[in-house]
Protein backbone atom coordinates (compact mmCIF):
# COMPACT_ATOMS: atom_id res chain seq x y z
CA UNK A 1 0.00 0.00 0.00
CA UNK A 2 1.05 3.58 -0.52
CA UNK A 3 2.59 5.22 2.51
CA UNK A 4 0.34 8.26 2.39
CA UNK A 5 -2.97 9.18 0.87
CA UNK A 6 -3.13 12.39 -1.14
CA UNK A 7 -5.76 15.06 -0.60
CA UNK A 8 -7.56 13.80 -3.70
CA UNK A 9 -7.45 10.21 -2.41
CA UNK A 10 -9.02 11.33 0.87
CA UNK A 11 -11.71 13.30 -0.97
CA UNK A 12 -12.51 10.27 -3.13
CA UNK A 13 -12.80 8.02 -0.08
CA UNK A 14 -15.02 10.51 1.75
CA UNK A 15 -17.32 10.92 -1.24
CA UNK A 16 -17.77 7.24 -2.03
CA UNK A 17 -18.52 6.51 1.62
CA UNK A 18 -21.43 8.94 1.30
CA UNK A 19 -22.57 7.65 -2.10
CA UNK A 20 -20.82 4.78 -3.87
CA UNK A 21 -23.24 4.99 -6.79
CA UNK A 22 -21.61 8.17 -8.13
CA UNK A 23 -20.33 7.84 -11.67
CA UNK A 24 -16.65 8.60 -12.19
CA UNK A 25 -17.65 11.89 -13.82
CA UNK A 26 -19.84 12.90 -10.87
CA UNK A 27 -17.12 11.90 -8.43
CA UNK A 28 -14.51 13.86 -10.38
CA UNK A 29 -16.73 16.97 -10.31
CA UNK A 30 -17.27 16.69 -6.56
CA UNK A 31 -13.56 16.45 -5.75
CA UNK A 32 -12.30 18.93 -8.37
CA UNK A 33 -10.37 16.56 -10.61
CA UNK A 34 -10.83 15.53 -14.23
CA UNK A 35 -12.45 12.17 -14.96
CA UNK A 36 -9.44 10.09 -16.12
CA UNK A 37 -7.14 10.88 -13.16
CA UNK A 38 -10.10 10.38 -10.81
CA UNK A 39 -10.79 6.93 -12.31
CA UNK A 40 -7.10 5.95 -12.03
CA UNK A 41 -6.98 7.02 -8.37
CA UNK A 42 -10.20 5.16 -7.63
CA UNK A 43 -8.82 1.99 -9.25
CA UNK A 44 -5.56 2.33 -7.30
CA UNK A 45 -7.49 2.71 -4.02
CA UNK A 46 -9.38 -0.49 -4.86
CA UNK A 47 -6.23 -2.35 -5.93
CA UNK A 48 -4.41 -1.32 -2.74
CA UNK A 49 -7.27 -2.50 -0.53
CA UNK A 50 -8.46 0.86 0.77
CA UNK A 51 -11.85 0.05 -0.76
CA UNK A 52 -12.75 -3.50 0.16
CA UNK A 53 -16.25 -3.60 -1.34
CA UNK A 54 -19.18 -1.43 -2.39
CA UNK A 55 -22.64 -2.18 -1.05
CA UNK A 56 -26.13 -0.71 -0.70
CA UNK A 57 -27.26 0.07 2.85
CA UNK A 58 -30.81 -1.07 3.55
CA UNK A 59 -33.24 0.29 6.13
CA UNK A 60 -33.56 -2.59 8.60
CA UNK A 61 -36.94 -1.37 9.85
CA UNK A 62 -38.45 -2.01 6.39
CA UNK A 63 -37.65 -5.68 7.03
CA UNK A 64 -39.17 -5.75 10.53
CA UNK A 65 -35.72 -5.84 12.16
CA UNK A 66 -36.61 -3.30 14.83
CA UNK A 67 -34.31 -4.45 17.63
CA UNK A 68 -30.53 -4.19 17.77
CA UNK A 69 -29.20 -6.46 20.48
CA UNK A 70 -25.64 -6.88 21.68
CA UNK A 71 -24.99 -10.38 22.97
CA UNK A 72 -21.90 -11.03 25.07
CA UNK A 73 -20.74 -14.64 25.00
CA UNK A 74 -18.62 -16.48 27.54
CA UNK A 75 -16.74 -19.25 25.77
CA UNK A 76 -15.11 -22.51 26.84
CA UNK A 77 -11.70 -23.37 25.46
CA UNK A 78 -12.22 -24.83 22.00
CA UNK A 79 -10.20 -27.23 19.91
CA UNK A 80 -9.15 -25.86 16.54
CA UNK A 81 -11.87 -27.93 14.87
CA UNK A 82 -14.60 -26.66 17.23
CA UNK A 83 -13.35 -23.10 16.79
CA UNK A 84 -13.68 -23.46 13.00
CA UNK A 85 -17.21 -24.88 13.49
CA UNK A 86 -18.10 -21.93 15.70
CA UNK A 87 -16.78 -19.37 13.20
CA UNK A 88 -18.57 -21.11 10.33
CA UNK A 89 -21.87 -21.03 12.25
CA UNK A 90 -21.41 -17.32 13.03
CA UNK A 91 -20.68 -16.62 9.35
CA UNK A 92 -23.80 -18.40 8.07
CA UNK A 93 -26.25 -16.95 10.60
CA UNK A 94 -27.70 -13.88 8.85
CA UNK A 95 -29.14 -12.28 12.00
CA UNK A 96 -25.62 -11.97 13.45
CA UNK A 97 -24.39 -8.76 11.86
CA UNK A 98 -21.03 -8.51 13.62
CA UNK A 99 -18.82 -10.63 15.87
CA UNK A 100 -15.92 -9.22 17.87
CA UNK A 101 -13.43 -10.81 20.23
CA UNK A 102 -13.25 -8.63 23.37
CA UNK A 103 -11.23 -8.22 26.54
CA UNK A 104 -12.89 -8.64 29.92
CA UNK A 105 -15.14 -11.19 31.59
CA UNK A 106 -16.87 -12.11 28.35
CA UNK A 107 -15.06 -13.36 25.26
CA UNK A 108 -17.16 -12.28 22.28
CA UNK A 109 -19.57 -9.50 21.42
CA UNK A 110 -22.23 -10.12 18.77
CA UNK A 111 -24.49 -7.57 17.14
CA UNK A 112 -27.83 -9.25 16.40
CA UNK A 113 -30.87 -7.90 14.54
CA UNK A 114 -34.19 -9.12 15.88
CA UNK A 115 -37.82 -8.64 14.92
CA UNK A 116 -39.06 -8.99 18.51
CA UNK A 117 -37.88 -9.85 22.00
CA UNK A 118 -39.78 -13.13 21.79
CA UNK A 119 -37.93 -13.96 18.58
CA UNK A 120 -34.62 -13.15 20.28
CA UNK A 121 -35.41 -15.36 23.27
CA UNK A 122 -35.99 -18.28 20.91
CA UNK A 123 -32.80 -17.35 19.00
CA UNK A 124 -30.78 -17.57 22.25
CA UNK A 125 -31.95 -21.12 22.95
CA UNK A 126 -32.05 -22.45 19.39
CA UNK A 127 -28.92 -20.81 18.02
CA UNK A 128 -26.58 -19.03 20.44
CA UNK A 129 -26.53 -21.60 23.23
CA UNK A 130 -26.08 -24.40 20.67
CA UNK A 131 -22.93 -22.84 19.19
CA UNK A 132 -19.76 -24.81 20.04
CA UNK A 133 -18.25 -23.68 23.34
CA UNK A 134 -20.86 -21.12 24.40
CA UNK A 135 -21.23 -21.23 28.19
CA UNK A 136 -23.19 -18.05 28.87
CA UNK A 137 -25.02 -15.28 27.00
CA UNK A 138 -25.66 -11.81 28.39
CA UNK A 139 -27.74 -9.47 26.25
CA UNK A 140 -28.19 -5.73 25.99
CA UNK A 141 -31.22 -4.54 24.05
CA UNK A 142 -30.94 -1.08 22.56
CA UNK A 143 -33.87 1.29 23.00
CA UNK A 144 -33.02 3.96 20.46
CA UNK A 145 -30.32 4.26 17.83
CA UNK A 146 -28.79 7.66 18.52
CA UNK A 147 -26.09 7.43 15.87
CA UNK A 148 -25.50 5.05 12.99
CA UNK A 149 -22.55 5.71 10.73
CA UNK A 150 -20.86 3.47 8.21
CA UNK A 151 -18.21 5.94 7.02
CA UNK A 152 -14.85 5.71 8.76
CA UNK A 153 -12.81 8.86 9.37
CA UNK A 154 -10.11 9.00 6.70
CA UNK A 155 -8.47 12.26 7.76
CA UNK A 156 -6.94 10.75 10.90
CA UNK A 157 -7.93 10.76 14.54
CA UNK A 158 -8.50 13.95 16.46
CA UNK A 159 -6.15 14.54 19.37
CA UNK A 160 -8.08 14.80 22.63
Amino acid sequence: MSDELTTFDIKILEQIQRDASLSTGELADKIGLSQSPCWRRLQRLKDEGYISRQVALLDRTKFKQSFVIFASLKMATLTEEKREDFLRMIAITPEIMECHSVLGEMDLLLKVLASSLQWYQTFIFRVLLKLPGVQDVQSTVTLTELKYETAIPVRGNLAL
